[in-house]
Formats: structure tokens, sequence, C-alpha cells
């Protein structure tokens, strides 16, 4: 017997690093005004750590899609391994040249990664643990983390460059 209806399990699911960082900045924010001393410095101290948890859940939950589309996915030991029906395979984190979201593919789009010889590797957004991709591409450096979040939740068929790896220029 399900209390909530699916559309609400869903979108507490995607923002549930957000929901737990209200939780802790609103205790953090209790023991910082009822109690002194010691307690008030620590019950600060979570209220920020619980703010900064709600800045990064409301970007993890605009990122997550859902995972009951095809496939699965790995990130390990530096590199991204997609496991499809169809189709899959593995790119080192560190060999990356370019990312792209295909927003005129699949229901929901798929992200298409690039090497550095040319092999692309295509992952639909609400394959089961797409969410981990999030770390990935944030530690890519030089990628402007809202133009992505812009990207995936815009929803006009087109395909965007994320993000590319400078080229170092030789003379």
């Amino acid at each position: 017997m399900a209390f909530f209806r699916p559309e609400i399990r869903q979108a507490v699911e995607r923002f549930r690093d957000a929901i737990i960082g209200v939780g802790i900045s609103l205790l953090g924010i209790y023991w910082a005004l009822a109690a002194s001393g010691f307690m008030a410095i620590v019950g600060t101290s979570l209220a920020v750590a619980g703010a900064l948890l709600v800045f990064a859940g409301i970007q993890r939950g605009r990122f997550r899609s859902g995972s009951e589309g095809p496939g699965v996915v790995r990130v390990d030991e530096g590199q991204v391994t997609y496991y499809g029906p169809f189709e899959g395979g593995s790119l080192i984190i560190d060999e990356l040249e370019k990312v792209r979201f295909d927003a005129t593919t699949r229901p929901r789009g798929e992200w298409i990664l690039k090497n550095r010889q040319g092999i692309e590797l295509r992952i639909p957004v609400d394959a089961e643990g797409a969410e981990t991709l999030f770390d990935v591409f944030t530690s890519l450096e030089g990628l402007q983390t809202e133009k992505m979040l812009s990207a995936i939740n815009d929803r006009q068929a087109r395909q965007v460059v994320i993000w590319q790896a400078e080229r170092a220029v030789l003379h």
C-alpha cells in the first residue's frame, strides 16, 4: 500500500540530498540558537554544512533523471563503463576529449563521451547508475555545471557540447 503518489516519491528520491541538507541545517540552527558554548559552535557548523548539502543536493537532483532507462553505468578506478542491452563500452576519464548531451535521441536524451582516439560512448541519461556521471563531469577542468544542468532540463531537441578539453598549442 503506497501512501504517496509516484510523482512525489520520485521527487523526494531525486532531491534526497537536498532534503537531508535541510534537516541537518534545521538541527544546526536549533543547536546554534538553543545551546551555548561548544554546542552553539557545533550547531553553527552543522547549519553551514547543511546549507552546502542543500546547494549540492539541488544540483544533483537537477542532474538525476531516474533509472528506468536501458543499461547500467559504473564508474570505477578512473574509468566509465556502460553496459547496455545492445551496445556498451568503457572510457578512461583522463582521456576524455569531449562531453555532449544529445536530446534528439531516446526519450530523455543521452550523454556522448568521446576520448582522444575518437571512440564515442553513448549513455542514456536515465540508465541505472547514470547519476554517478555527475561527479565525473564536475571533476573535468573548465566544465560549467549550470550549462550542463540547463541542457538536461531544457528539453529542446538538440545536441549541446557540455565540455571540451583544451588542446595544447605546439610552437
